[in-house]
């Protein structure tokens, strides 16, 4: 228990490490990938051809692709299952007709949802478990430029995002967000906003769209690497404090024990000389 109570220690802290290193990462990606999120719905709203409008065609949904973000090593609490229950659930939800149909595929980033459901009915279209081996936002960006090119070329009809947003260390918030197409914004919003293009529409929406999904994609990833190590940090030190307990537990029980074998030692003892005596 002691050498068990040493390693959770020790998982804590490397956990405390890489978190602090990934909340600065997101907390400082999070008003970027806002106010861009913001400018590309804002667009969806004036794109005028169909060209430009590429990425906000929504079609008939038939072939649907979910992306799972979890972790490739456990440990860290609910943190895995509740990826895979909101995943579960979202398709059952909302595209149980695609599913029957077999038109429901998985891509699975994080080596914990690619155990689980490639062990059930669900079709795997990918894994890109090497993400976390060096999370950055080139290398995202290859991922998230497939993504897009299978969009538009109709390979799929709507992409979706299942992950873990990153709150606190001790609190994640679950979200399924539409990744493609980009959805609208809503009637009446307060983003709602008029832009005048310069030097051109087709120069800015070709490039700032792109940009815009890929940074959107990257903040998914690096929001649930971050509250991977929160959760894995509080799961830590919730089971240090119980080894502590246990070994706290065990000392009495021990001394408890052993004071008993002592005292019964001292009657035998006793016992024995009194029988001598008589």
């Amino acid at each position: 228990m002691s050498s068990t109570k040493q390693i959770t220690s020790a998982m804590k802290m490397v956990s405390a490490s890489k978190l602090r290193k990934a909340q600065t990462a997101i907390v400082k990606l999070r008003p970027y990938a806002n106010k861009l999120r913001e400018l590309l719905q804002n667009l969806g709203s004036s794109i005028e051809s169909a060209d430009e409008g590429a990425y906000f065609k929504a079609r008939k949904v038939q072939n649907v692709l979910v992306i799972t973000v979890s972790s490739n090593r456990g440990l860290c609490g609910a943190f895995n299952a509740n990826v895979i229950k909101a995943a579960v659930h979202h398709i059952e939800e909302n595209y149980a007709t695609q599913f029957a149909n077999g038109n429901v595929s998985l891509l699975c980033i994080g080596k914990k949802t690619s155990e689980f459901f490639s062990k059930r009915n669900y079709i795997i279209a990918g894994s890109h478990h090497e993400l976390f081996d060096a999370l950055t936002y080139d290398n995202t960006t290859v991922v998230a430029e497939r993504l897009m090119k299978e969009f538009v070329t109709g390979k799929w009809d709507r992409i979706d995002i299942v992950y873990n947003q990153f709150k606190n260390a001790a609190m994640q918030n679950l979200t399924v967000e539409q990744f493609l197409p980009v959805p609208p914004i809503t009637a009446g919003s307060s983003m709602q906003a008029d832009y005048t293009f310069e030097p051109g529409r087709a120069e800015i929406v070709g490039d700032l769209v792109p940009k815009s999904l890929k940074v959107q994609f990257y903040k998914a990833v690096l929001d649930s690497y971050a509250s991977e190590h929160g959760a894995r940090m509080t799961t830590m030190h919730k089971a240090t404090d119980n080894a502590e307990e246990l070994l706290k537990n065990l000392r009495i029980t021990y001394n408890k024990a052993r004071q008993a074998t002592i005292t019964n030692e001292i009657i035998e003892i006793v016992g024995g000389a009194n029988a001598l005596k008589g």
